[in-house]
């Protein structure tokens, strides 16, 4: 379906030379970071507790009521050059209600206004939830990190507090591999993310493959990060970490749009083996390595306080509340005078790079003046 800007022109298709989610797009259009992205939290309930969700720790039983919409969509026509929207929680779809008050209206309002639409979903709820967005989303972001049922059972409910029934787990698996393939078969863009952590680093590319088996129109990866639920798990080493992507570009179907963000590789880095890999990620055909958003063009907005956060999983405590203040403003405030994003704020054209995130720097850059480097190409 061809999307039409408010200005009238039709929407360039999401391609590995679209990715409008990616900074980089915005930086180059406008010479700075620039507001051009909005995520928001609709939900923090969750029928899955999987041992590495980086949200673990805000999920709940029972959540109070939201703002009200129309707040949340005047905040969004303020937005200048908004491009893109996404959804997420929790489960999102986790209650019909949710859907039916909150996730179509503001599906709807992104393709009136022609901007892309992206929810994060585990699909694995009754494909009757996933329908009625058809018409309106742009991409369906699951997450998928599982060989079999069993590993669905063991990693999907590692942090449920109580056992979960093997049989209860395998119809959640089953249903999500069905409704991947329906709604792909549907015409839904379905973008599988699957996390190189301890546990999938030497099997991804039979990862890779369900993923193609799905249906699925994009297979990200993406390493894991300490933070919430995953905070106890194993930390793999950047060898471990090359290894796998390697080994899954060894064995990937070449046809399927394959995106790699938050990678801790750059094309400054003095190993050689770390600019290797850039240098396959960027002549790969069908490959694309994606900036971190989140804090460069992107906030995430919680609809059930209205407070607003500048990067994703990162300690940084609310940036304002959208009850006091527009995003633009918001934005321009951490964009412009915090010490946090002065610190890896950095840009090469070249290698079309955005620099680590701050879970990046922290984890493996400590001290490193990414400002002060260059690209070795």
């Amino acid at each position: 379906m061809t999307v039409i800007h408010r200005s009238g022109l039709p929407l360039k298709e999401l391609s590995p030379t679209n990715d409008p989610w990616d900074p980089l797009q915005s930086l180059r259009q406008y010479g700075k970071h620039t507001l051009t992205s909005v995520e928001m939290t609709v939900t923090n309930l969750c029928n899955m507790r999987c041992e590495h969700c980086a949200v673990g720790d805000s999920l709940v039983m029972r959540e109070p009521d939201m703002i009200p919409l129309p707040l949340m969509l005047k905040r969004l026509d303020e937005v200048e050059n908004l491009k893109t929207i996404s959804i997420t929680g929790g489960e999102p779809t986790f209650r019909k209600k949710t859907v039916e008050e909150t996730i179509i209206p503001l599906l709807r309002y992104a393709r009136e206004r022609g901007v892309r639409s992206q929810i994060n979903s585990n699909l694995t709820l009754d494909i009757g939830r996933y329908e009625p967005m058809l018409p309106y989303l742009d991409v369906m972001h699951i997450s998928f990190n599982y060989t079999s049922p069993d590993d669905f059972h063991e990693v999907g409910f590692a942090n449920s507090g109580h056992p979960v029934p093997r049989e209860a787990a395998v119809r959640m698996y089953d249903t999500m591999m069905e409704n991947a393939r329906k709604l792909s078969d549907a015409g839904m863009f379905i973008s599988a993310e699957s996390m190189i952590n301890y546990r999938t680093h030497r099997k991804l590319p039979e990862i890779h493959r369900l993923i193609r088996e799905m249906g699925c129109q994009r297979h990200e990866v993406h390493p894991m990060y300490a933070a919430d639920f995953a905070a106890s798990l194993p930390v793999l080493s950047l060898d471990d970490f090359r290894a796998a992507i390697h080994d899954l570009l060894d064995h990937r179907d070449p046809q399927l749009w394959m995106l790699f963000g938050t990678l801790p590789f750059f094309s400054c880095n003095p190993d050689k083996a770390d600019r290797d890999l850039v240098a396959r990620l960027r002549n790969e055909p069908n490959v694309t390595v994606r900036n971190d958003p989140d804090g460069r063009n992107r906030v995430n907005v919680n609809m059930f306080t209205g407070d607003v956060f500048v990067t994703d999983f990162a300690a940084i405590p609310a940036f304002g509340n959208i009850h006091e203040h527009k995003l633009d403003d918001i934005f321009g405030e951490w964009s412009n005078n915090h010490p946090l994003n002065q610190q890896v704020n950095c840009h090469c054209d070249a290698a079309a790079c955005c620099g680590p995130n701050l879970l990046v720097a922290d984890m493996y850059y400590k001290g490193t003046d990414f400002k002060s480097r260059r690209a070795i190409l």
